[in-house]
């Protein structure tokens, strides 16, 4: 519902121009914002004016007029002034005042509306009937954004969010808790990757702005009906999740991009232990060297290319095979081995993703 701030803020403004003076009241006779200095002269008159069929009405030197929400009587303007036209800048002031109610009303509904639809909490039926009325198309190309960053909890992250990618009236921004801020993108049908690109970016560009330090950026896949935006909220809600323990140097990151990740993230604890075990038997990777560690991630950054490993360590090509055979020895298994290079790959994966869970248990 629109604020006594916005109301306040409207009828000064309209004072301003008109030089009439203004105030909002309740249909019970209470202001509820005013220009006016007293109240006494109309407050009676309020309530008998509510119950009347007239659309407005003038007592002594007041003009009331009703504000109407969905025909229920919702405000009374009051204008007084000394201009001959004090009705019919009543008349115009109660139309201002009545089209903002309608649109922040609706705003609201909508705020309302994709809240439960990225929560899975409307019915199918309920899902197209809404958008109907809401005015919003129900097959449109779409994807969902979630942003987190250490300034979600100011008030302002939403408005900022907005004023970025929120101002073309087809695109939602809103936030279902604290932490995050959600973005329901619409898109074109075509170029959608580079259009995503594009807004990830205004929005990483106006937080770093804002002072933002930490800010973690993830997308869901495109979707092309309104009912299937809740699935785009979970895949980006994984990719937020995921990219934090996979991907943590990137400040954006897309479900597309999460590969085998996504499927360790959704292994059970236990069954990753057992894993771990079978592969390091009593050791850990944490038990490794920082140098075979480095050794480990350049092989694989250079795609097990032995050659061009040991260039990039500064290191003679024997001395690399070296380390590879040690590695092997210790654990069974040879990086220069696709099949072995893979398992080990997985469980450093593992290895980091228990890590990283069990950071949330003290």
């Amino acid at each position: 519902m629109i604020s006594n701030q916005i109301l306040q803020n409207t009828i000064t403004g309209l004072k301003g121009i008109s030089r009439v003076d203004f105030a909002v009241v309740d249909i019970e006779g209470n202001n509820v914002v005013t220009t006016l200095d007293d109240e006494r002269g109309y407050a009676s008159a309020i309530a008998d004016f509510v119950k009347s069929p007239a659309d407005s009405q003038e007592v002594s030197k007041y003009q009331f007029f009703k504000i109407y929400d969905e025909q229920v009587v919702e405000y009374v303007l009051v204008a007084s002034g000394t201009t001959e036209d004090v009705y019919m800048i009543g008349k115009m002031a109660a139309f201002q005042i009545q089209n903002l109610l309608v649109a922040y009303k609706e705003r609201f509904d909508k705020d309302n509306f994709i809240k439960n639809l990225l929560l899975d909490n409307l019915l199918l039926v309920d899902i197209y009937g809404r958008s109907k009325k809401l005015h919003i198309a129900t097959e449109a190309k779409r994807a969902v954004i979630i942003v987190e960053s250490d300034q979600n909890k100011e008030k302002n992250v939403v408005e900022l969010i907005n004023s970025c990618v929120g101002n073309n009236g087809k695109d939602f921004v809103t936030a279902v808790d604290e932490n995050n801020v959600i973005v329901v993108k619409e898109l074109p049908e075509d170029n959608t990757h580079v259009e995503i690109e594009k807004a990830t970016k205004q929005i990483l560009d106006a937080l770093e702005k804002e002072g933002a330090s930490k800010v973690h950026i993830a997308y869901g896949n495109v979707v092309n009906e309104i009912k299937d935006v809740s699935r785009s909220y979970k895949e980006a809600k994984m990719a937020l999740d995921v990219g934090k323990i996979f991907f943590s140097e990137r400040n954006v990151i897309a479900y597309s991009e999460l590969g085998i990740g996504r499927l360790i993230y959704q292994l059970p604890i236990p069954l990753c232990k057992m894993f771990i075990k079978e592969i390091f038997g009593t050791k850990s990777p944490d038990d490794f060297d920082e140098e075979t560690i480095t050794t480990i991630n350049k092989f694989f950054e250079n795609s097990l290319n032995v050659s061009e490993t040991s260039r990039q360590l500064f290191i003679h090509r024997n001395t690399l095979v070296y380390r590879l055979d040690k590695l092997q020895k210790s654990t069974g298994l040879d990086l220069r081995v696709f099949e072995d290079a893979i398992t080990f790959k997985i469980a450093l994966m593992v290895v980091k993703y228990m890590k990283y869970m069990e950071s949330f248990e003290y």
